[in-house]
């Protein structure tokens, strides 16, 4: 079973004021293993960045008028996702803006399956913070080159975080004595089994007597 994980970064947060996609990334899994097969672009959003985002990812107008146009790319995007699942973290925000730039292609919206990571640890986690960051930080999946939001890197770290939350692996936990320094990475379950005993005749008319003789004991006394 192929999938996909996507990610994508933008020039801004919504359509409504005109924002662009500014990069998209792609990675395929196979039975739930990444394959050689990527998609990766910057784009040309035809737009100034705005500045929060531009503190998102460090993508700078001057970068990006450079790269193509989605439409340069739309085919070859459209031909790798085709029949493939779709494994995205707030997918309402990445599929918003990717059916965005089709529409002013006016080209069908995405209509692959769905995966939304965000919606699994919120159901899994609930109460918890379930940022890409914060469940890298849980299942302890090394984020340090995310210094900043790229699509590559995010999609790398998003299929390690969506291998756990599917296969219901929890955290490792770590438990420290203050005076051995102990640590226990792995609790393990230990089975306990009762040996079942046959009684023999002998002994269960042994033991009727004593029970009468036991009765009659405390009711005369």
């Amino acid at each position: 079973m192929k999938e996909i994980v996507l990610d994508t970064e933008t020039t801004g947060i919504s359509v409504k004021e005109g924002h662009r996609i500014v990069e998209i990334g792609c990675i395929e899994l196979d039975n739930l293993v990444p394959t050689k097969n990527k998609f990766h672009c910057y784009l040309n959003p035809e737009r100034k960045v705005s500045e929060k985002a531009f503190k998102v990812h460090g993508y700078a107008d001057d970068f990006l008028s450079k790269q193509k146009k989605f439409s340069h790319v739309v085919e070859e995007f459209l031909k790798f996702i085709n029949g493939k699942k779709l494994i995205i973290h707030n997918a309402e925000f990445d599929l918003s803006h990717l059916n965005h730039e089709l529409e002013i292609l006016g080209k069908d919206k995405i209509n692959n399956e769905i995966i939304d990571t965000l919606v699994l640890a919120r159901d899994k986690f609930p109460g918890s913070s379930i940022s890409l960051d914060a469940l890298c930080k849980r299942y302890r999946i090394d984020n340090s080159k995310r210094t900043q939001h790229t699509a590559l890197i995010d999609c790398d770290l998003l299929s390690k975080v969506y291998i756990n939350l599917i296969d219901q692996k929890e955290p490792t936990l770590d438990f420290k004595n203050s005076d051995d320094k102990i640590q226990v990475s792995k609790i393990e379950k230990i089975l306990y089994f009762k040996k079942v005993v046959k009684v023999s005749s002998e002994e269960l008319k042994k033991h009727k007597d004593f029970l009468k003789k036991d009765l009659k004991k405390n009711f005369f006394n």
